[in-house]
C-alpha cells in the first residue's frame, strides 16, 4: 500500500520499476534453451527435407504417368526421380537422428562447462545436400 501511495505521489500510477532482464536465470539455462531451439530447427529442416523428397518422388511418378498417356518416350529408362526422392527422404531422417545426437552431446558439455561447437555435422550435411542438389540439377537439365 505504501508503494502505491509513493507511486501516486510521483505521478506513476499503476507502473512498476522494470526488473532486470535475466533475474534468476543462470547462463546454463539460457545455453540449454538455445541448444533446444537449435535442435528443433534441425528437426524442422529434417521434416522439410523428407517432405521435399516425397514431393520429388511423386512428381516423377506423375511425369511418367503423363508421358505414358500422351505416348512420349523416356530419355532415361531408369526413373532417377525415385532415387532423388528417396535420397532426400533418407537425408532428412539422418539429419534428425544426428541432430538428436548433437543435442544430447551439447547438453552434456554445457553441464560440464566444456562446450566447443562441433563442426563435423555441418560439414557432412552440407556436402551431402550439395551433392544431392548437383545430381538433381544435372538430372533436371538432361530430362528437361
Amino acid at each position: 500500500m505504501a508503494q502505491q501511495d509513493e507511486n501516486a505521489a510521483n505521478g506513476v500510477e499503476g507502473q512498476h520499476a522494470p526488473l532486470p532482464r535475466h533475474v534468476g536465470i543462470s547462463k546454463k539455462v539460457t545455453d540449454h534453451l538455445a541448444n533446444q531451439r537449435t535442435f528443433l530447427a534441425w528437426i524442422r529442416t529434417g521434416l522439410a527435407t523428407i517432405t521435399f523428397g516425397f514431393v520429388v518422388e511423386r512428381f516423377g511418378l506423375l511425369v511418367r504417368e503423363l508421358g505414358f498417356k500422351i505416348g512420349l518416350t523416356e530419355v532415361f529408362p531408369i526413373h532417377y526421380s525415385s532415387f532423388f526422392g528417396v535420397s532426400l527422404t533418407l537425408l532428412g531422417v539422418i539429419m534428425m537422428i544426428v541432430a538428436l545426437l548433437e543435442f544430447l552431446q551439447i547438453r552434456r558439455t554445457i553441464d560440464l562447462e566444456r562446450f566447443h561447437p562441433p563442426v563435423a555435422f555441418s560439414i557432412i550435411l552440407t556436402i551431402l545436400a550439395a551433392l544431392i542438389g548437383v545430381l538433381l540439377a544435372v538430372y533436371l537439365f538432361l530430362t528437361g
